[in-house]
C-alpha cells in the first residue's frame, strides 16, 4: 500500500474556496469518518509559534483553521478544540488577535492554552523517551495537525512532523534542545513524539509559505497548495519536492522512514488532486518553485564536530545583524543553554554577543527574534 498525499491547488485564503477544497481532500482520503469517529474529542493543532501578522506566513492561516473546523462540524463532530504551546506568548491571544478564534467560533471550537503538562514515558523499538505533553493533548481522543509550510534552520523544513513539538509544554521545548542538540537526535525525538501522540490526520497550509530565514524571520512566498495525508513523512516529502529539496537530506524524513512513521520514497507515495492522480514530476512542473530559498545541502551528523574544536568553524551558526537588532533580549531569554550562549556584555548599549563554544546550534534565538535580526550562516 502506498502512502496517499492529497494536493489541493488553492491560491487564496478565501473560506468559500478553502472549505469545499478541504472537504474534497478529506473525501479523497476516504472521508474523515474513516479516520476519526464522530463521538470522539477532536483537537486541532495549528502552528502558533509566536505572535505575528497573518500575512507574514509565521502561523497557520486562520482561514484554513476555520475551514477545517467547518468541515468537521458539518460532518457531525461536536467535541472540537484548538490549541498550541507557543515558543513565545499566549496561544489564546494569538488565536484571538489573528482572527482565528472568531472564525472557528460558529463551530463550537474551544480554545486551549497547553499550559499544564503531564510526564509521559514512551518506548518505541527499544528506545525510551520522556515527554512533558500538554494535558489537553492527552485528554483528546484524536489530534489533527494543521502545520505551516516553512523553512527551518536545524531541520531544513518545518512541516507535518515538526508541528507536534508544540504539544510539549512551555519551557520544556527549550529544554528539549539541550537534550537533543543536533539535527539527527532532534529528528529522532520528533519521530518518537509523533509515534507517542499518534495524530490521525496531517494538513499543511502551503498557500503562502515561508522561505529563507524560517521559521519566523523568513519571507512569505506564494506556493498555492494545501497538502493532506495520514502519513506525515510522505507529506513532508512532497513539500520537499515542491521546493526542489532532496527529501533524503531532511533528517526527520530519514529517521521517520527508519523508525516506521512513514515513507519519503517517491515510489511509495501516491499523490491525488481533485482531478486525479499525479506524478511527482508533474507536481514539481505544475506547482513547484525551483527558486524557493531553502538550505539544499545534505545534513551531516554534528556530534563529532561539536567535540573537535577546530572543526566547529564549519558548522552552521546564528549571528546577529547589529543594525536590525533592537536589544530586546528575546534571544537571551530563549537560549536554553545553562549560563547562556548569547548574552549582553555591555548592558543593552550593544547587541548581544555569542559564545560559540557554548552554542548548541538549536537556533531557538533565531526562531524567537521578533525583528528578523538573527540569521544563520
Amino acid at each position: 500500500m502506498k502512502s496517499k498525499v492529497i494536493l489541493l491547488p488553492i491560491n487564496a485564503y478565501d473560506t468559500e474556496i478553502l472549505y469545499p477544497a478541504i472537504k474534497t481532500g478529506m473525501d479523497l482520503l476516504g472521508g474523515v469518518s474513516s479516520i476519526i469517529k464522530k463521538e470522539e474529542k477532536v483537537l486541532l493543532k495549528p502552528n502558533l509559534v509566536r505572535d505575528a501578522e497573518v500575512d507574514r506566513a509565521v502561523i497557520t492561516h486562520p482561514a484554513v483553521m476555520e475551514s477545517v473546523a467547518r468541515c468537521l462540524s458539518e460532518a457531525g463532530y461536536k467535541h472540537l478544540a484548538c490549541g498550541d504551546s507557543c515558543g513565545a506568548g499566549s496561544a489564546n491571544k494569538i488565536m484571538k488577535g489573528s482572527g482565528m478564534a472568531k472564525g472557528m467560533e460558529p463551530y463550537g471550537v474551544v480554545l486551549k492554552e497547553f499550559g499544564e503538562g503531564e510526564r509521559v514515558r514512551s518506548e518505541q523499538e527499544g528506545r525510551a523517551h520522556t515527554f512533558m505533553i500538554a494535558k489537553d493533548v492527552l485528554e483528546a481522543d484524536a489530534l489533527i495537525s494543521v502545520s505551516k509550510m516553512k523553512t527551518h534552520a536545524l531541520e531544513h523544513i518545518t512541516g507535518a512532523v515538526k508541528n507536534q513539538y508544540g504539544c510539549i509544554c512551555g519551557f520544556n521545548k527549550a529544554k528539549g534542545h539541550t537534550r537533543y542538540p543536533n539535527a539527527d537526535s532532534f529528528a529522532r525525538m520528533l519521530i518518537h513524539l509523533n509515534q507517542c501522540i499518534k495524530p490521525r490526520l496531517y494538513i499543511m497550509d502551503g498557500i503562502t509559505a515561508m522561505e529563507g530565514n524560517g521559521p519566523t524571520s523568513g519571507d512569505p512566498v506564494s506556493m498555492g497548495v494545501v497538502l493532506m495525508s495520514t502519513d506525515p513523512i510522505a507529506l513532508d516529502s512532497v513539500f520537499c519536492h515542491l521546493v526542489d529539496l532532496n527529501p533524503e537530506y531532511v533528517p526527520t524524513n530519514i529517521h521517520g522512514q527508519k523508525m516506521g512513521l512513514g515513507t519519503w520514497k517517491e515510489e511509495e507515495i501516491e499523490i491525488l488532486t481533485p482531478e486525479g492522480e499525479i506524478s511527482m514530476e508533474d507536481v514539481f512542473s505544475r506547482f513547484g518553485r525551483p527558486d524557493f530559498k531553502v538550505d539544499r545541502s545534505r545534513s551531516k551528523g554534528r556530534g563529532i564536530l561539536g567535540k573537535i574544536g577546530f572543526l566547529r568553524v564549519f558548522q552552521k551558526k546564528p549571528y546577529i545583524d547589529k543594525d536590525a537588532c533592537k536589544r530586546c533580549g528575546v534571544c537571551v531569554e530563549s537560549c536554553p543553554v545553562e549560563g547562556k550562549a548569547v548574552n549582553f556584555t555591555n548592558g543593552r548599549k550593544d547587541a548581544p554577543v555569542y559564545d560559540y563554544k557554548k552554542c548548541i546550534r538549536c537556533f531557538c534565538c533565531q526562531e524567537m527574534c521578533p525583528y528578523k535580526a538573527i540569521k544563520v550562516r
